[in-house]
């Protein structure tokens, strides 16, 4: 398959610069798909779709303030000669880097991206702030980076302190402290994300109260949303494209709640990719790596049985991932109707419930 077979037109207008006050006040377009039609309702409906025999399962994963600005101080040189072992070369210029994934125990080590990332080099040291300092010690593809951070204390207290929410792109205004609060679901409590899970965003306590007391099950995985959810796919073909693993994990005790289940509804694309990749092995069961499934039209779902997710980019992963649960005819002439009827997209925006 191309991958320009899964591109639409969107106005720009229509990409949600802004959460609404309410987070249930979302509109949502729910698909039929035995029937290969659709209606206009409100998130606030989604209890009415659910009933006994049904289990959400919610990706519990907490986004880090993984975003951080600092000015490169300099390259730490290899020692030359006996009398100027550790000779600095000094830079000048603003760094932006998002953090991505721990790679050692301390979590001192992590993966990340880095701009401009081009001219950082291995042994560049960045400064964020005059506690928190991080060198450059490994270099990857498509600007991936390792830092190894030096500072007195815990990192993620340290993150807190300086680091910036990590709003993608196409929300063209800085991070505010609300977007703390608000770029993060009302669950949410493992912490690993560089971006939302945000089908999730739109979740209040009341309207999980009211799936519950409409007979549905709660439960949780967890997904560390990465590379592998946002990263632009870098071939035309589809079917030679790969995603970036991401770490996961299912407790024993929310397994056993799913595996009872007459139906899965998976709240978003990482849960999707949670759920089908464990049940590739055998029965849903309490397990933890990562994964680097991609979904994509002609992928044969095991457990998935509806899907809650927001609206997707283009030639997206994520688009691609909704076009193989809900076919692609449906899914390009729902987006299509989503932006006539001038729906909200992305991160902030509207969802679709997948029957």
């Amino acid at each position: 398959m191309e991958l320009a077979e899964f591109d639409y037109h969107l106005p720009p207008e229509l990409i949600a610069q802004e959460p609404l006050e309410d987070r249930a006040a979302s509109r949502m377009l729910v698909l039929h798909r035995a029937e290969g039609r659709w209606e206009d309702r409100v998130f606030r409906d989604l209890p009415a779709y659910l009933g006994p025999g049904d289990c959400l399962v919610l990706n519990d994963s907490r986004v880090l303030p993984s975003r951080l600005f600092g000015k490169r101080k300099g390259v730490r040189s290899l020692p030359i000669g006996k009398r100027n072992p550790k000779r600095w070369q000094y830079l000048s210029g603003r760094v932006e880097v998002l953090l991505l994934r721990p790679l050692s125990p301390d979590a001192l080590t992590w993966e990340a991206l880095v701009r401009p990332g081009r001219k950082m080099r291995p042994r560049e040291v960045v400064e964020f702030s005059d506690s928190l300092k991080a060198e450059i010690t490994g270099w990857g593809e498509y600007g991936l980076r390792t830092l190894r951070f030096e500072l007195d204390g815990d990192i993620y207290d340290a993150l807190d302190r300086v680091g910036h929410v990590p709003l993608p792109p196409y929300i063209r205004r800085p991070d505010r402290p609300e977007d703390r609060e608000r770029y993060q679901t009302v669950y949410a409590r493992e912490r690993g994300s560089a971006a939302a899970p945000t089908a999730g965003l739109h979740f209040t306590p009341e309207v999980i109260e009211a799936c519950r007391a409409a007979g549905a099950e709660i439960a949780y995985v967890t997904l560390h949303v990465g590379l592998g959810t946002f990263q632009p796919l870098h071939t035309g073909v589809v079917e030679q494209a790969k995603l970036h693993a991401e770490v996961f994990r299912i407790t024993e005790e929310n397994a056993a709640r799913m595996r009872q289940a007459r139906r899965l509804v998976a709240v978003g694309t990482t849960s999707v990719r949670t759920l089908e990749t464990v049940a590739r092995t055998g029965p849903l069961r309490a397990a933890s790596g990562e994964t680097d499934l991609f979904i994509y039209p002609g992928f044969e779902f095991r457990v998935t049985g509806a899907l809650l997710t927001n609206f997707h980019l283009p030639r997206s992963s994520l688009l691609l991932l909704v076009a193989a649960f809900a076919g692609k005819e449906l899914t390009l002439a729902a987006y299509a109707h989503a932006v006539r009827q001038r729906y909200r997209f992305y991160s902030y925006g509207d969802c679709m419930l997948i029957l």
